[in-house]
């Protein structure tokens, strides 16, 4: 459990480091990275399941990046 949950937060943070590249981003902090991925993955679930996408891993990888966009410029939007 301890090891799924380690290799989530690494895939979060690679996720989150990827959007942030996209979007253009400081690259600020890992931790940063990781919160940002780790939203963008359930967001971008979130719209695949709504939509009927996600059933594979590469599908999946691709809507929680989308996502992971979605969550940085909602916060530059709203937040900033």
């Amino acid at each position: 459990m301890i090891i799924k949950l380690i290799i989530e937060l690494v895939i979060g943070g690679i996720i989150g480091y990827v959007a942030n590249r996209i979007m253009h981003g400081k690259t600020d902090s890992v931790w940063k990275n990781v919160i940002i991925g780790l939203a963008g993955g359930f967001v971008g679930g979130l719209i695949g399941n709504l939509i009927g996408l996600g059933d594979g891993w590469i599908s999946g990888l691709i809507l929680s990046i989308g996502g992971a966009c979605l969550v940085i410029w909602l916060y530059r939007k709203f937040i900033k």
